[in-house]
């Protein structure tokens, strides 16, 4: 079972990346885990937004898992994506899921059917009572178009063991004052916004899901371990090193700019899959003008 310190630190949510031919590219993917854990990032995560999990087949899903699964081979806690916006049909999936060698399940809020609160409270319920492994709840209001507030968030909390995480993502800092001031004292609460970890972590937040630590893990780690140590002043030094760099990465989109990053790099193609499309030209050239000036 995981613990609650090993979900502290920079955990990266990872690409899937794709070659030329639009297929999932394994050996890149092995890569691109090998990089990030040398670098010194504390977890991974598979099948989240930024891999482009929508459009990923049932097998597809199943074979990135297992080249993660083989390629992380127990060094870091491993996070699975999970979520849905059918709560019978979740739940039935989670049911059949082998879960050896996943540590945790990231769960996003329901997309599209807009539940209220008591959906979302029952919907969450649902899940932790079947999942076997410890639950991270997922709340990006811009992506689902419902908020999971602050008291939904600290209910769950209270009432299920296995829920032990929120990934917020919801940018309203009010929202998680209340979180981080009321919550019980082993939950965690993550950043799921890179721009606004550093804020985040200074109001008392354990650490982030990241999209720019795939590309800059020891960079983007260095910053989130300062300011767990209380070391504010060359965190912010860090954080405003991130600020111009995060802006292109996420101007066209996610994981479209991560990707056009991990390009530079020469860790990963650019490809995406459709709806989305690659950067511009322009926004490129911008990223490797940023990343060369870091």
């Amino acid at each position: 079972m995981i613990s609650h310190h090993q979900l502290k630190g920079t955990g990266v949510a990872l690409v899937t990346p794709f070659n030329q031919q639009n297929n999932v590219d394994h050996a890149a993917l092995s890569k691109l885990v090998n990089f990030v854990i040398a670098e010194g990032v504390d977890f991974l995560v598979a099948l989240g937004t930024t891999a482009e999990t929508a459009t990923l087949s049932t097998g597809e899903r199943f074979e990135v898992v297992k080249t993660i699964k083989e390629t992380n081979a127990g060094r870091l806690p491993l996070i699975l994506g999970m979520g849905g916006n059918n709560t019978h049909q979740l739940v039935d999936t989670i049911n059949k899921t082998d879960f050896d060698g996943i540590d945790a399940v990231l769960s996003v809020t329901p997309y599209y059917n807009k539940p209220g609160q008591e959906g979302l409270y029952r919907h969450f319920k649902a899940i932790a009572e079947v999942s076997p492994v410890p639950i991270i709840l997922y709340n990006v209001p811009a992506r689902t178009s419902v908020n999971l507030s602050a008291s939904t968030t600290l209910r769950l909390a209270r009432d299920f063991e296995n829920i032990i995480a929120v990934k917020e993502a919801s940018a309203d800092f009010i929202q998680i004052m209340d979180i981080i001031k009321h919550k019980p004292e082993e939950f965690i609460v993550l950043s799921g916004d890179d721009v606004t970890t550093f804020l985040l972590l200074s109001l008392g937040g354990n650490g982030v899901i990241s999209v720019l630590a795939n590309a800059l893990p020891n960079a983007y780690s260095s910053m989130v371990n300062a300011a767990l140590q209380g070391e504010y002043e060359k965190a912010r030094e860090l954080h405003y090193r991130f600020t111009d760099i995060l802006k292109d990465v996420f101007t066209e989109g996610n994981p479209a700019g991560i990707k056009a990053l991990l390009k530079i790099r020469e860790i990963t193609d650019k490809t995406l899959r459709l709806p989305l499309v690659e950067v511009s030209n322009e926004t490129y050239n911008r990223l490797k003008d940023q990343f060369n000036a870091l």
